[in-house]
């Protein structure tokens, strides 16, 4: 089997160490590996399949001969060494949110829009990690019959903030128990007893820039640029993986039955939905795995097209290490 020459830009954060984890997991063919970081990483040493990595710092010959590079640092780090990547005839499969609206790059879920990246320049995006858990969930319906219009509220696990944020939380549980004054640092609010309805900045008309990504990536990851989806995003004191409750209406009317049908059958979906067991998607259930479980499906109360439905699904491996990995195995032509 052929072996391919890699690289991970942000190797020593959350989703790069996550992307080692699930390319050995997934038993992809690695020759050459190279792992990037900032300078202050340097001379640090990461274990991969038994064999110890020294971190690097990149620079614009770093990815000579490299087959992919995964991106997995900040916008600015991923816009410094596009061209470089590109120009050393690797492709770029960057989690940043830099290119993801760029018409020349595909943005790409591969149980859903996998033909896309094909397409590439060198460069393919991975979508926002609430965007790709909730596209997952409502798919298969959107096969059945063209979503109309789409409400969704998230409820994101501190760990979408970077590995700072259950830290956080942890410490902040700690200083309550302890009767001690807590320390605000990287949510805007008290984070433990609390929930904040607010990740990412205020834009003009009131959303957030995390809330706008769900309609602008849907509409580009499922080509329906008349899609409509109204999102508010909220951060909750959860470790890892974050909850979607979305409530739809499509163009027919679907039942129960036939959505429930559908998604049992969806690649990368877990339909858990027996309320009758206390049976319902929760992060404690979908953390450290790349399925999206979906559930308590229902019809809408206000509309007879709606349909409300209840999703989880861990936001660094499906959100983002997993999804990008899966996006290199469509390439290559490997089944996941």
């Amino acid at each position: 089997m052929k072996k391919y020459n890699i690289g991970i830009l942000g190797a020593t954060g959350a989703v790069g160490r996550e992307i080692l984890k699930v390319l050995a997991e997934y038993n992809i063919p690695v020759g050459e590996l190279k792992l990037f970081a900032s300078k202050k990483s340097v001379g640090k040493s990461i274990l991969f399949r038994g064999t110890s990595y020294q971190i690097e710092e990149a620079c614009d010959t770093s990815f000579i001969g490299l087959d992919f590079v995964f991106g997995a640092t900040s916008n600015e780090v991923a816009k410094r060494f596009r061209d470089s990547i590109v120009s050393s005839k690797a492709i770029f499969i960057d989690n940043s949110s830099a290119f993801r609206l760029d018409s020349t790059v595909p943005l790409v879920i591969p149980q859903i829009n996998g033909e896309d990246a094909v397409l590439h320049q060198g460069v393919i995006a991975n979508p926002n990690c609430s965007t790709i858990i909730a596209l997952m969930a409502i798919y298969s319906i959107e096969k059945l019959s063209k979503i109309e219009c789409m409400l969704a509220t998230t409820y994101q696990a501190t760990s979408g903030a970077g590995a700072l944020g259950p830290l956080e939380l942890s410490q902040q549980m700690n200083a309550i128990c302890n009767d001690k004054p807590l320390e605000i640092e990287v949510f805007p609010h008290q984070i433990v007893e609390n929930v904040i309805p607010q990740i990412g900045s205020f834009l003009e008309n009131g959303y957030t820039t995390e809330e706008m990504k769900m309609q602008n990536e849907g509409r580009k990851i499922l080509h329906r640029e008349d899609l409509c989806i109204s999102c508010t995003c909220v951060r909750v004191p959860v470790v890892r993986s974050h909850s979607i409750a979305i409530e739809l209406v499509t163009k027919e009317e679907l039942s129960i039955e036939q959505i429930r049908e559908t998604l049992s059958k969806e690649n990368g979906v877990l339909l858990y939905d027996s309320p009758e067991k206390k049976e319902y998607p929760m992060p404690i259930l979908t953390s450290n795995q790349d399925l999206v479980y979906v559930g308590r499906i229902r019809k809408s109360l206000f509309h007879p097209r709606g349909i409300v439905l209840w999703c989880s699904g861990d936001q660094i491996r499906k959100g983002a290490a997993s999804n990008a990995v899966q996006i290199m195995m469509k390439l290559i032509g490997l089944v996941f």
